[in-house]
């Protein structure tokens, strides 16, 4: 069975919001587009009543600027707002597809519209973080020229992905993702507003619940859920969306987690300092969260491999043969049943006390390498393996450990310039404290 269409209601978006008229069966999240800043949902830290760049916007005079933020945190939306508020053109592009030609066109007209009428000319450019340096570098010059106000968006750290030159000549702007409330009230926005599904079909409160849950604080994933959730609820000639139409529509919680960007990095270290902090808790967590978002289970099991020796160390030496055994199950394995071992491993390097001295040893003796150079051997430990070497004085005066008490013997071990330094310091936990 078809949905009727009038059911989603025809877009009514105000000329300070977009220039383009959508048509009625856009789709729900293009038509539930803010028309002005004050139906701008979140990022109060940026564009609420009083804030600093709102007034920008609203004078006219804002710079170009990099917004950074996850996916469906309100980028695009804010990057429309700005144009329509300063009744400035927008012309938007994305990094995926456009090249230093569109570019090259899309600046040529901003001149040529400047020349015409005076007015000025926001170009979007969406996930400017797949631009190359090339392509970058193209658009700099009509930055500083004033050609165009550019507008960037990327989910990923600017400062790792943009050109320096064109990132210091344009605010980095950092939006949040949105809270549960700021998704509720989107949601229940556009289950009433004429641009949405006005009033013609309900939301239960256990759906909502579950729409604003597994949205994850991505207002257009909450959307676009809904919307088909409606469909679902329609097609079965219900009178309301209910909590299982919305996990039809979704499946799964969307996770917010990208495996080569900031997400990635934020995620693991979170997980490496939980379990050096000795919070099982929290390690278990966010090692959940990185398997469940699709992590490769064997960059995990690394991290717990470098974690048993780094963080852990001496205070319990059995720590790394766990840690590896738990590497070598998971490649053995897999997914999911994977996630055994490394819960195991991640638990038990959590509560295992604690010793950095092997890293700490290592860094004193890599110190004394690089102060002091190629040292030689003390002749005594040199290996005498030819006659020559023996007549050199190679080995003469070396202790076999195995002919004093206890396998232990007093001599020298290091270069003459380095005799008597100490290089490691026990810890004061677990094993280590015992030795």
């Amino acid at each position: 069975m078809e949905s009727d269409p009038s059911l989603f209601g025809a877009p009514q978006i105000s000329a300070t919001a977009s220039e383009e008229a959508l048509p009625a069966d856009a789709p729900l999240a293009a038509r539930m587009r803010p028309a002005n800043l004050d139906e701008f949902v979140g990022q109060e830290h940026l564009v609420g009543p009083g804030s600093a760049l709102r007034a920008a916007i609203e004078r006219g005079a804002y710079p170009s600027m990099i917004l950074w933020g996850p996916p469906g945190s309100g980028k695009t939306t804010l990057a429309r707002l700005i144009a329509g508020v300063s009744r400035a053109r927008f012309t938007s592009m994305s990094a995926v597809s456009a090249g230093v030609a569109d570019l090259r066109r899309a600046t040529a007209d901003a001149k040529a519209a400047k020349r015409a009428s005076g007015r000025s000319t926001v170009l979007f450019i969406d996930e400017i973080h797949r631009f190359n340096k090339a392509q970058q570098d193209a658009v700099l010059p009509n930055v500083e020229r004033g050609d165009v106000v550019l507008i960037g968006a990327t989910t990923e750290n600017p400062s790792f992905e943009v050109n320096k030159a064109l990132l210091s000549r344009a605010r980095v702007f950092v939006l949040n993702a949105l809270t549960p409330d700021d998704v509720g009230a989107i949601v229940d926005r556009a289950l009433k507003d004429a641009r949405g599904l006005a009033d013609a079909i309900q939301l239960d409160g256990t759906g909502r619940a579950k729409l604003v849950a597994l949205a994850d604080g991505d207002a257009r994933s909450a959307l676009n859920a809904l919307e088909l959730g409606a469909h679902i609820a329609t097609a079965r000639r219900a009178p309301r969306i209910e909590a299982a139409d919305i996990e039809e529509a979704m499946q799964q919680r969307a996770l917010r987690y990208d495996r080569a960007g900031d997400e990635h990095y934020d995620v693991i270290s979170a997980f490496i300092k939980s379990v050096r902090d000795s919070d099982p808790d929290a390690a278990v967590y966010w090692l959940a969260r990185m398997l469940e978002a699709g992590e490769d289970p064997m960059f995990v099991a690394r991290r717990i491999v470098i974690l048993a020796s780094e963080d852990v160390g001496l205070a319990d030496p059995h720590a790394l043969p766990l840690a590896v055994a738990a590497q070598q199950a998971t490649h053995a394995i897999g997914m999911p049943e994977a996630l055994y071992p490394l819960a195991e491993a991640t638990l038990y390097l959590a509560l295992a006390p604690k010793s950095n001295s092997g890293l700490r040893a290592y860094v004193a003796a890599q110190e004394a390498v690089h102060e002091t150079g190629s040292l030689p051997v003390p002749l005594h430990l040199r290996n005498a393996a030819t006659g020559l070497m023996r007549q050199l004085g190679y080995g003469k005066g070396y202790k076999y450990a195995h002919d004093f008490s206890e396998g232990r013997v007093d001599q020298e071990h290091l270069p003459d310039e380095l005799k008597g330094k100490q290089f490691y310091t026990p810890g004061d936990s677990g094993w280590e404290a015992k030795r």
